[in-house]
């Protein structure tokens, strides 16, 4: 199943350590989700477990990710843009071919983002060169699934909305029935 990610900007009130201060920050979050209106009830659902009950957040963006993939790894701390370009060679015009894809790849420093992003790559039959690794503003990832327990939960909710239909598609399947019913009555 491929996933579609919304990266949603947020802006909410943190306690800044260091100056022992609230401070106001922005920052961008990565939501799987079906639809805009999910990605905005379920980063707010999110955020809502990090920050106490009185604080606010306000969304001040939201958008689709250009991410192929999401790669977490264990024990780091910071996420990375990796983009990897694929490489095929068009037979009829003799020329070398370059697809971009994107990967967000998690890991404590530049290099070793390079290092995990080759690891993902490893089973990768055909060519392939990775240009530029940058460190994403990406704050934090929010997967749909994540592997715990409570997931057959959400697998039940996330097949109920998308096997869902909307009101007004419904309502014209059910006009279309009924002029359907009224013409062969008419014959």
């Amino acid at each position: 199943m491929s996933a579609t990610w919304y990266e949603c900007k947020v802006k909410y009130r943190k306690f800044d350590e260091a100056t022992a201060t609230q401070k106001v920050k922005t920052e961008p979050f990565l939501v799987d989700a079906i639809s805009y209106t999910e990605a905005e009830s379920r980063i707010t659902k999110e955020m809502a477990a990090y920050l106490p009950e009185s604080e606010e957040i306000k969304i001040t963006n939201i958008k689709v990710a250009n991410f192929a993939e999401i790669h977490p790894f264990e024990n780091t701390d910071r996420w990375f843009k990796s983009r990897v370009s694929l490489i095929a060679f068009d037979e009829e015009s003799g020329k070398e071919r370059k697809t971009n894809l994107y990967l967000l790849v998690q890991a404590n420093d530049v290099k070793e983002a390079y290092e995990n992003t080759v690891l993902v790559m490893a089973d990768t039959m055909g060519e392939y060169t990775i240009p530029a690794v940058s460190e994403s503003p990406i704050a934090d990832v929010f997967p749909y699934f994540t592997g715990e327990d409570d997931d057959m939960e959400r697998l039940k909710a996330f097949v109920a909305i998308k096997d869902s239909v909307p009101v007004s598609v419904a309502m014209d399947e059910d006009l279309e029935m009924k002029d359907t019913l009224a013409s062969q009555e008419e014959e």
